[in-house]
């Protein structure tokens, strides 16, 4: 995959587009990512996504600092690669880029600059000023510019059409497993690992605290069983997510915390990864640290089971 930041002097073979945000690269996206491959290779083309960076909304929203999304553009950008396509096409959105016209955007970006041959977008994508451009005002331009264009519907679910709101309710409510299904992967974060108040070691349990990438979605409150990715392999882990109200009974501040079993290394200042395999349980809070050292035994052998 070919990545180009921005839209100037781009060389692409009959190019086969598709745009949108894409947070999470998920089930749905993957629809209309397959049908984008399938006619590139039909038509002798290559396949292109167009996506926008910042998030559209951390620019024209207001209350932005608050917002999570699915993926970070890291990750979406492995994502997007991971599912065969052969160029990534990103463009700075700012207010400016904002105010912009649909059909002006048809003309002078997707015909004039990329060369579009064919246009491939979702059932509810919408764009331009105001979001005023759908599959209608495309169809009215694209016959002034010479590319054909296609429609694709949503992947339909038992909670409606998967999207990435639904996702994100999904992961926030503590349903990982429906998430996980949506997403078509396991969902996972990678974050710094930072210095904590070591109580987890007093009670035979040390955990690692991490610190997330800005605007990553983090998961409802509970205990996980996670993959934990380091620099020198694969673990398995158990992952608490809140406010352990055992130990911390009145500060009331949300932490990520790992234990990696079968781990002993020092690892501050690092990066891992972890991925999300199960939710074991809500967070309890015990009458004392001897019950929680109990019930964390009993989550280990949960994660355990996982991974034999």
């Amino acid at each position: 995959m070919v990545i180009h930041y921005g839209y100037e002097d781009l060389v692409i073979v009959s190019p086969v587009v598709t745009l949108g945000i894409f947070d999470g690269v998920h089930r749905g996206h993957m629809v209309l990512i397959d049908c984008l491959i399938k006619r590139a290779k039909e038509t002798g083309g290559e396949s292109v996504v167009i996506t926008f960076s910042p998030h559209p909304r951390l620019v024209l929203e207001r209350d932005h600092l608050n917002l999570t999304f699915l993926t970070t553009p890291d990750e979406k950008k492995d994502l997007l690669e991971k599912a065969g396509i052969d160029h990534l096409v990103i463009i700075d959105f700012s207010r400016e880029f904002s105010r912009m016209h649909a059909c002006d955007f048809v003309k002078d970006i997707l015909a004039d600059r990329i060369g579009t041959k064919y246009l491939i977008v979702g059932h509810d994508h919408h764009f331009g000023r105001n979001g005023e451009g759908d599959f209608d005002t495309i169809r009215q331009c694209s016959g002034l510019h010479d590319f054909r264009l296609e429609k694709v519907q949503g992947l339909q679910t038992e909670g409606g059409t998967i999207s990435s709101s639904l996702i994100r309710d999904a992961l926030l409510s503590g349903r990982l497993d429906n998430a996980n299904k949506l997403l078509g992967y396991e969902y996972s974060l990678t974050g710094t690992i930072v210095e904590g108040k070591k109580i987890g070691r007093s009670i035979g349990f040390p955990t690692a605290n991490i610190r997330p990438e800005i605007h990553k979605l983090i998961p409802g409150n509970g205990v996980y069983a996670v993959e934990v990715i380091t620099d020198d392999g694969s673990y398995p882990g158990m992952l608490s997510i809140g406010t352990n109200p055992t130990i911390n009974k009145e500060n009331g501040i949300r932490s990520i915390e790992v234990n990696i079993l079968n781990f002993d290394r020092d690892i501050y200042g690092n990066n891992l990864t972890v991925i999300f395999r199960k939710r074991l349980r809500d967070e309890f809070k015990f009458d004392n640290v001897e019950q929680l050292a109990f019930q964390m035994s009993r989550d280990k052998e949960d994660t355990l089971k996982l991974f034999t």
